[in-house]
């Protein structure tokens, strides 16, 4: 019997999945897809791993001694109970009514960063943040891992409506072939972050689009400790700079700008505030504070900082003047300490160059880190489930949840605000997977033994669902109906469900449901509405509000029948700010002064040490490297800086154990990079097993040697499996968040920091210990393969 093809959508895009006896037996590409990811490689083998949670399971420990902090929970010896789901339904709501009845909602941290499912009712973030709303709310985070400081920055720079138009609404890559003359990219363009959108994408083309918008003639230059940040095919320049050291090229390249005459001082002076001040930084005569003698930020000075040559300094700024120039920020540069800075710098380049809000031109963040940055915009919504309102004023900058669980009631800054983390008794997570975002494991361990219970809604076994309480099978998007669309996407894809539910994994909407129920809010929650229900009343609802802009789509019915429909008022901008740029007066920005805040005289009064009134050279932990210094600012002998970029074989840590991203690892370890003059120096070969020691941990890895990276950088990508069963490691699988110190960016954004790491790698004596990632708990028994 041929096997069957169902169409389906995943975070990195359409593809077909092959079921045979209700299994899935392979994948194909969407028809339509003209570049379709690899990743989808991973789907077969994940749908029916041994790792899926096949029934509802209560941590032992929990179950006997009942709800408190054990500092216990998540250690590698931990058991498990399955029992049958009305009783675990009856303890899960009866601990969320003594929680809030006792402390509050106040008190229930709703930490669902989302990525479970590219589904747009399904969506595990949406479903949690209904039903907490329902039962009395939530605290709640704000910002995300990826581009956090962005989110507070710029705000505060441009206003809020061009910051949100920042990240949504920027030039297409079409409108860069056709008008871009020179992007260039600090932190590279890699194909593979574009593999990626929140809602899947019909078609992957942003990788197509650089290489037809190379091919017309637009010049790519990669700022990037890495050679193949930006794909060979595009023919970039590649300016290779220490790790963290993107601010101080920035700063020397408008130091070119100002020195020779290049600066559009016309545009600085009518559409921005503060140039003064920041060329009296960049030349010298202030320093940072405003007050005299301060540094010249010269080429010479740059290069000393960060290797790149004074001379290929000089003759980029001069070549970005010359030329229709735009210059892109990827995300990954702002995931380090002092992550608000190179963004700051970035927009202060591209205004110095006098380029903001012309077609293809001035400022951006984000190429080449979503698949759907550039690929145009859906200014009328997508389907969606509503999440309710969140009656509880309450939250925490999202990369804060280690501190916020740690220490309840003590005070931090964050955006101008002297903030008290709240005291959580109880965390609801679902459709995330905290041991791969954040950074310090073994702290965030610790942080997990500190609230009453913890709960999660799992598919598989991961590190995440090992240090929950309650853990609760839920379906993946193949046991489900669904549809997907990301913003700007090309079409709304229906997603019918393919193969059964794994074990006795359900909805998490039925899950809910049933929650609710017992706490005495099921209309209020489910509406009288069925999940199928919701499906077609998002769908209707939307396509209403697309009938009153007079756009016709088909009824629901049709729309499944035909499995897609092309998608409505989709527009591809030609520019950012481009209102702004032609009338600066009757378009200001939401800015104190109505214009681009070189200097921000808000920021500036917030009195933050480490993030000043402009944008400047801090030096972080990692920029030391290669300038005189052989050891780590605390005195620790780590020479080298790691880079924790996304993974090519994977989302995030979703299906690990699936067949590509298998297929990178080295010795079934996670792959660290390493430049053939580094592995000769630190005695190691390609194919070894080695040990990375940084400030917070260490890990296993296998060696792959390299020369498409500078001297004195390794790279390891996030998203192996947490795996703490080594005794000299803290993880045996290759997760470098087991190796980043948990700080934030700055007092500003408290953003994530798990970019740049400094390390120091060397032999790992002896047998290397059994992985454990991939097996179920004790007491677990598994349905898959």
């Amino acid at each position: 019997m041929a096997a069957t093809p169902h169409p389906t959508s995943a975070h990195w895009g359409s593809y077909r999945v092959e079921v045979e006896n209700d299994r899935v037996v392979g994948v194909r590409p969407d028809p339509e897809d003209p570049a379709p990811a690899p990743v989808m490689g991973n789907t077969p083998r994940a749908q029916h791993h041994r790792t899926r949670v096949a029934r509802p399971a209560v941590r032992r420990r929990w179950l006997e001694h009942g709800p408190g902090p054990d500092p216990l929970r998540g250690a590698p010896e931990d058991a498990y109970v399955e029992v049958e789901w009305s009783t675990v339904l009856d303890l899960l709501a009866g601990e969320l009514d003594r929680v809030r009845t006792e402390h509050g909602n106040t008190a229930i941290y709703g930490g669902s960063y989302g990525w479970g499912s590219a589904g747009r009712i399904h969506h595990a973030q949406s479903q949690l943040h209904r039903f907490l709303n329902t039962i009395g709310g939530y605290t709640r985070s704000r910002t995300t891992y990826s581009h956090g400081a962005l989110e507070v920055l710029f705000p505060r720079i441009i206003g809020t409506p061009a910051a949100n138009r920042l990240l949504s609404r920027v030039p297409s890559w079409e409108r860069i072939r056709e008008h871009t003359e020179l992007l260039v990219s600090f932190g590279g363009l890699r194909v593979s972050n574009t593999w990626t959108t929140s809602g899947g994408r019909a078609a992957q083309t942003a990788g197509p689009a650089m290489r037809a918008a190379s091919d017309s003639g637009v010049e790519f230059v990669s700022v990037s400790p890495l050679r193949d940040d930006t794909a060979a095919e595009v023919g970039s320049a590649w300016v290779s700079l220490r790790p963290g050291t993107d601010t101080a090229v920035m700063l020397a390249l408008m130091h070119v700008l100002f020195s020779e005459g290049l600066a559009d001082t016309a545009f600085l002076d009518r559409y921005t505030v503060g140039a003064d001040r920041l060329r009296a930084y960049v030349t010298g005569v202030r320093d940072e504070r405003g007050g005299p003698g301060g540094v010249e930020r010269s080429p010479e000075w740059a290069e000393r900082v960060s290797g790149v040559p004074a001379a290929d300094l000089r003759t980029l700024a001069r070549r970005m003047a010359g030329k229709r120039t735009l210059v892109n920020v990827g995300w990954s540069v702002q995931r380090a300490r002092y992550g608000e800075q190179p963004l700051w710098a970035g927009l202060a380049l591209a205004c110095c160059l006098g380029q903001v809000g012309l077609p293809g031109a001035g400022f951006a963040s984000g190429y080449g880190s979503m698949g759907n940055y550039g690929g145009g915009a859906t200014p009328l919504g997508l389907p969606r489930m509503p999440q309710g309102n969140n009656p509880v004023d309450s939250f925490i900058p999202v990369a804060k949840v280690s501190d916020m669980l740690l220490h309840p009631g003590q005070p931090y800054d964050y955006d101008g605000e002297r903030r008290s983390y709240p005291d959580i008794r109880l965390v609801y997570w679902a459709g995330g997977n905290p041991f791969h975002h954040h950074q310090d494991l073994a702290r965030l361990t610790r942080a997990f033994g500190r609230p009453d219970t913890v709960v999660v809604h799992e598919t598989h076994w991961t590190a995440t669902a090992r240090h929950a309480d309650v853990v609760i099978p839920a379906t993946t998007a193949l046991e489900r109906d669904d549809m997907a669309a990301s913003h700007g996407d090309l079409a709304l894809r229906a997603m019918p469900r393919a193969v059964s539910p794994h074990g006795l994994a359900r909805d998490e909407y039925d899950t809910y449901t049933d929650l609710a129920e017992r706490l005495g809010v099921r209309e209020e929650f489910t509406e009288g509405r069925s999940s199928r229900d919701w499906t077609r009343v998002a769908y209707e609802r939307w396509r209403a509000l697309l009938a009153r802009r007079d756009l016709e789509v088909p009824g629901f019915d049709e729309f499944w029948e035909r499995g897609r429909i092309e998608m409505p008022a989709r527009v591809e901008d030609d520019t950012h700010m481009g209102e702004f740029r032609r009338d600066p007066e009757a378009n200001a920005l939401r800015t104190p002064s109505g214009r681009i805040e070189l200097y921000s005289e808000t920021i500036a009064s917030f009195g933050y040490e480490d993030c000043p009134g402009h944008p400047v050279w801090l030096a972080g932990p990692a920029a030391t490297v290669g300038d005189g210094v052989d050891r780590a600012p605390d005195g620790g002998d780590r020479p080298l800086v790691l880079i924790a970029n996304q993974p090519s074989g994977r989302l995030h840590s979703q299906q690990d154990m699936g067949g590509y991203s298998t297929s990178q690892k080295v010795g079934g370890r996670a792959p660290l990079r390493m430049h053939p003059r580094d592995a000769e120096a630190a005695g190691v070969a390609a194919g070894d097993v080695v040990r990375v020691q940084g400030p917070s941990g260490s890990c296993l890895a296998g060696l792959v040697v390299s020369d498409a990276l500078r001297p004195g950088v390794v790279q390891l990508s996030t998203g192996a499996w947490y795996d703490p069963s080594g005794a000299d490691v803290t993880c045996a699988h290759g997760n470098p968040n087991a190796l980043a110190e948990d700080v934030g960016t700055s007092s500003l954004a408290q953003g994530c920091t798990g970019q740049l790491v400094r390390v120091r790698v060397e032999p790992h004596e002896g047998a290397p210990p059994r992985m454990r990632a991939f097996d179920p708990p004790e007491g677990v028994r598994p349905l898959g393969d």
